[in-house]
């Protein structure tokens, strides 16, 4: 079968490869729609990141290698030994992170709470290919409201939804988010309807801004063209908003935010506030620690995702609770797509895309 492999950072090929074997416990899956996450894209191209030695290691030690692709709707075409809740013909997406079923969590019951288990795309292969073997313990049926499109997006929107999670949101919290790409968005809308008050965005892209507004923002704010931390204290009347997502850091060269957008996050929460940590900047920098221990700000980091919260986000997006459609700006079409895919994803501010660029793989 065709699969995209990995030869080193930047170089990416379309190869010929031995299609993989059915072993018990899994599916093979013929791929319907992927996607490049963000840090998938970023570190395609070299870009210190989340997992950027662990990726760094295999390409000097296993390249070529198949790797990314969790983020995706497949198809179910045959089923191995042992396999129980699926069936031949039905369409699957997947969490990314596996448990090991080895450590004291995993024995215990826990296995929700295992990061020592392997993650697709990273140590296992994934869906940039023709076909891909899956473990049945990371997958979830999808549901025939959901499109194939929409479902290439459960992954992302499970990490959102562990994000607010992780927020413990009261009822009528002020809300403000920094960043209004796909887990911006998402987290919007999650947060709507998990209680929250007064909801404002922050984005330097008008699309962005526009979008966000018809998704349920109170507020949509153009950091280019107002203070936007200011007009927050403002709304908020003068005392910041009680949770704060910080969704816009990481690479500047990638058209992110850096950490300016953090630094703004800090000064927009409530004294006794909380600050909720999404993005990932890929490397240290400095934080005013005494400055948080002042206000008695909590910096919170989102909890795993777990299978049910991936669950959950089948419910969501078929009940309509949760809209997708309108973050998918950039729909491809076939396997030979792939490499433009992780380019516009690598770059959504140039190319003015919101969610990563999706490949229809059957183009």
């Amino acid at each position: 079968m065709k699969a995209w492999r990995f030869h080193g950072f930047g170089d990416m090929r379309l190869d010929e490869v031995e299609r993989p074997k059915l072993k018990p416990g899994h599916v093979l899956a013929e791929p319907l729609c992927v996607q490049p996450s963000v840090t998938e894209a970023q570190l395609a191209f070299g870009i210190p990141t989340l997992a950027y030695e662990r990726v760094k290691r295999r390409l000097e030690t296993e390249a070529p290698v198949q790797l990314f692709g969790h983020e995706f709707c497949a198809r179910i075409i045959e089923t191995g030994p042992g396999v129980t809740r699926f069936h031949v013909g039905e369409r699957v997406a997947a969490r990314a992170k596996l448990p090991c079923g080895e450590c004291s969590l995993c024995l215990s019951e826990r296995s929700f709470l295992c990061r020592r288990g392997p993650v697709i795309g990273f140590d296992l292969p994934g869906c940039f290919c023709e076909v891909a073997s899956l473990p049945e313990n990371a997958l979830v049926k999808v549901d025939d409201r959901i499109s194939d499109s929409e479902a290439a997006c459960l992954q992302s929107l499970s990490d959102s939804i562990a994000a607010v999670e992780t927020a413990d949101i009261q009822i009528g919290n002020s809300i403000a988010i920094f960043g209004q790409g796909s887990m911006g968005l998402e987290c919007l809308q999650i947060a709507r309807i998990s209680g929250a008050g007064l909801i404002i965005t922050v984005d330097v892209r008008e699309e962005s801004c526009r979008i966000s507004a018809e998704l349920g923002a109170d507020h949509a704010l153009n950091a280019r063209t107002c203070d936007a931390a200011n007009v927050i204290l403002e709304l908020t009347g003068g005392n910041g908003a009680d949770v704060v997502f910080e969704c816009a850091g990481g690479s500047p060269r990638q058209g992110l935010a850096g950490t300016e957008s953090l630094r703004q996050a800090i000064q927009s929460v409530r004294s006794g506030g909380k600050l909720v940590g999404v993005s990932w900047f890929g490397g240290p920098f400095e934080l005013d620690v005494d400055g948080l221990r002042e206000r008695s700000l909590r910096y919170f980091f989102p909890d795993i995702s777990t299978q049910a919260h991936l669950e959950h986000t089948v419910r969501l997006v078929a009940s309509g609770r949760v809209r997708l459609g309108p973050t998918i700006t950039h729909v491809l079409s076939g396997l030979e797509s792939v490499p433009q895919a992780f380019e516009i994803t690598a770059n959504k501010g140039k190319y003015r895309a919101i969610n990563p660029a999706q490949v229809m793989m059957k183009g």
